[in-house]
């Protein structure tokens, strides 16, 4: 299959929120309650609008097609904990995407664009607990930093977060 990655503009809200929500409802859904998740997965249905709207912002959104369907997104910004460092804060292919190599060359892109813009190291924080994600991003070059953390996405139940790194 061959992949295109582009900039995401202020059209594709609604393609972004359904990539999001169907990686999030797949990956992370089964970690909360049924209805805290149920909530997650129609709120990342709509949150992208704001973020690829005429606004400019200081971050980086890119989408990854085939054959004009967009499959997957990243989304990444200068690190507020690393200066020199960009932190790729989203990065979700659509499940029925999974194992086509689109999420590779979507990193690749990613990384590409980052260097362009000077920037010689990413990061970015997964949940411990999701160990296809943790493969993508060792087989992607990033490595375990060895930091962890706790993050509570709105219902009480912080989870255990691990940081991975690489240079760009």
């Amino acid at each position: 299959m061959k992949f295109t990655v582009r900039r995401a503009s202020p059209g594709d809200g609604d393609v972004l929120g359904e990539i999001h929500a169907a990686a999030w409802e797949a990956a992370y859904a089964p970690f909360f309650d049924p209805e805290f998740a149920a909530e997650g997965i129609r709120s990342r249905r709509t949150r992208w609008h704001e973020r690829v709207g005429p606004e400019p912002r200081d971050e980086t959104i890119l989408v990854a097609e085939h054959d004009g369907r967009a499959l997957a997104l990243s989304a990444s910004r200068q690190s507020s904990t690393r200066p020199e460092s960009a932190e790729i804060l989203s990065f979700y292919s659509h499940p029925d995407s999974w194992g086509t190599g689109v999420a590779a060359v979507l990193m690749t892109g990613m990384l590409r664009h980052l260097r362009a813009d000077g920037v010689m190291r990413a990061h970015l924080w997964t949940l411990r607990d999701t160990p296809r994600s943790r493969r993508f991003y060792g087989k992607a070059g990033f490595t375990e930093s060895g930091a962890t953390r706790t993050y509570d996405f709105g219902d009480g139940n912080p989870l255990t977060q691990v940081e991975y790194e690489r240079g760009c």
